[in-house]
């Protein structure tokens, strides 16, 4: 038996990206798409005007943490380039 979840947009990205292989200079140029961007601009704006549903609070705070991790990718993947 499957179940399937539907995960956010900006997730699904990232994961295609990393999943279809990187390289540091990749990483270094990802970018969310426009759809995905504005999405987020949206959780954000309602979460400014206190006007987010739990799901959406979740999916704000949940997307905070990956895009941390990512800037630290980013961080690393920096280094590797710098080195070649």
């Amino acid at each position: 038996m499957t179940v399937a979840t539907k995960i956010p947009q900006a997730y699904a990205e990232i994961v295609e990206f990393f999943a279809a292989g990187a390289t540091p200079e990749s990483i270094l140029n990802f970018q969310l798409s426009e759809e995905a961007k504005e999405h987020i601009a949206d959780l954000i704006y309602a979460h400014n005007n206190q006007d987010l549903t739990t799901d959406e609070k979740t999916e704000l705070d949940n997307f905070l943490v990956v895009e941390h991790l990512l800037t630290l990718i980013k961080a690393v993947a920096h280094k590797h380039v710098v080195k070649e």
